[in-house]
């Protein structure tokens, strides 16, 4: 039987995304999975950072490690979610896209690092050259360069990907991210978000595909 087709939608400064991480692994070991980027904290939907926003950000990433383990440091906290700070994904998004363009198998890895450097380190993920720096920790290289040189091929990569994202989202009446959308023989149906904060085996019983 061929393995069963997910496509996992995403921003990489989803903090519900960082928390279904766990989820979408164990999903990986049953699954082939296809990441796409939905642009959600890009572009005009960046924002700068506020004592508001933080605050509200900090409330909801405290419940989401309570409802599913994942650490935010309190470094992230004071350095991360300091007011004046940008809140914008596009550099973690095109980091990413730049490394499903190197090497595809590593993008999972790529994700886990960048959130890590983000919500356990602290380490600002809105600025390219920190993203970079990850990519390199992690010995992806070729792709820590293209996403510094403004490589063409990732910039209109990365459009196209968004743009099949949100298309993707608007087709299915999904709300936000993380998305995670089942393909079978009878069509698309979206995987129900609470199943990716649960039990594991629960959803992948769910998915059928224990």
């Amino acid at each position: 039987m061929p393995p069963k087709e997910l496509t996992y939608l995403y921003d990489p400064l989803c903090g519900w995304c960082y928390g279904a991480m766990p989820a979408l692994e164990a999903l990986r070991a049953k699954a082939r999975i296809t990441f796409l980027p939905t642009g959600l904290f890009a572009g005009e939907a960046a924002r700068v950072m506020d004592a508001s926003f933080a605050a509200y950000a900090w409330e909801n990433d405290r419940r989401i490690a309570a409802l599913t383990g994942q650490p935010f440091s309190q470094l992230y906290r004071e350095q991360v979610l300091r007011p004046g700070t940008a809140f914008d994904s596009a550099a973690a998004t095109l980091a990413l896209v730049a490394v499903g363009l190197e090497v595809p198998e590593q993008l999972f890895a790529a994700c886990k690092a960048i959130q890590h450097a983000r919500y356990v380190d602290g380490r600002d993920t809105s600025i390219r050259r920190e993203v970079a720096t990850v990519l390199d920790g992690i010995g992806l290289s070729s792709a820590a360069t293209r996403l510094l040189a403004d490589d063409a091929d990732v910039l209109a990569a990365a459009r196209n990907e968004v743009a099949t994202g949100r298309r993707l989202m608007t087709a299915h009446g999904a709300r936000g991210v993380p998305t995670v959308v089942l393909s079978t023989n009878h069509g698309d149906r979206l995987i129900p978000n609470q199943l990716l904060y649960g039990d594991r085996e629960t959803l992948l019983r769910q998915l059928d595909l224990v």
